[in-house]
């Protein structure tokens, strides 16, 4: 893939947890792709918090940034009216603030995709009403 990939919380924790249901379809989509990977900050901190009872995974994460192969490239001082929007439309699903973001920097950048396990990505709408371009497993 030579598409612009942005990196949601469930594929990062997939890939370094050998023991998620989703590891095996990780390491496919990420053996895929050409780093770097974008992200925001809240992806990152919801992907340590999630891997705290994972050997070395908060330092896993801490080193593909290290490496750059996962890029932080999202402030959200800079994008706060646009995400909060995003936020108060999606309320009902709920959106998260992680989500939010992912769906804002894919308003800003037309050629990306979402690598994500988050169903949720097929409700949302970047711009008010185009879909986000997302890769995520097949239900089974």
């Amino acid at each position: 893939m030579n598409r612009l990939i942005l990196l949601d919380t469930g594929p990062l924790v997939a890939l370094l947890n050998g023991r998620d249901k989703y590891h095996e379809w990780a390491k496919l989509q990420w053996a895929q792709v050409a780093p770097p990977f974008l992200t925001c900050e809240s992806v990152l901190s919801e992907a340590c918090f999630l891997l705290r009872a994972v050997r070395g995974g908060s330092a896993a994460v801490m080193e593909l940034l290290a490496r750059r192969v996962v890029e932080a490239a999202f402030h959200l001082e800079d994008h706060i009216e646009p995400v909060a929007r995003l936020l108060r439309k999606y309320a009902d699903v709920p959106m998260s603030p992680a989500d939010g973001c992912l769906v804002r920097m894919a308003e800003l950048s037309a050629e990306s995709t979402i690598l994500t396990l988050d169903r949720d990505f097929r409700l949302y709408r970047k711009s008010g009403r185009h879909i986000v371009p997302a890769i995520m497993p097949q239900e089974s």
